[in-house]
């Protein structure tokens, strides 16, 4: 899945927008740094999608809720869109498991 989104070619793109995707990183380390909802090691902003790789302090669903909702909110603002989702509904999260793992995670997202 990661594979496909990541060449991308169609669809939303809006994350190509340079103020779009600076909110979205802004946004990301609000919610770390402000908030306390993760620890982030690492996060890439692509086209039509966001990968991050956080150690979470509250429940997954509750922090990506809240900064998808946040981003979502302002992007289409900035884009002057009303009505329309701006995220996908669903998020795919996964467990990384071991420290061979995380630097490999780590290192892919850099």
């Amino acid at each position: 899945m990661d594979r496909l989104l990541d060449n991308a070619r169609t669809g939303p793109l809006y994350l190509r927008q340079p103020e779009i995707a600076n909110m979205v990183v802004e946004s990301i380390h609000y919610q770390e740094r402000a908030l306390g909802h993760y620890q982030l090691h690492s996060y890439v902003v692509m086209a039509n999608h966001v990968h991050l790789l956080i150690t979470p302090c509250v429940e997954v669903s509750k922090l990506m809720q809240s900064l998808k909702r946040f981003t979502a909110k302002e992007a289409n603002r900035m884009l002057n869109r009303t009505g329309n989702p701006f995220w996908q509904e669903e998020s795919y999260d996964r467990l990384v498991r071991g420290e061979t793992e995380f630097r490999e995670s780590n290192a892919i997202s850099r």
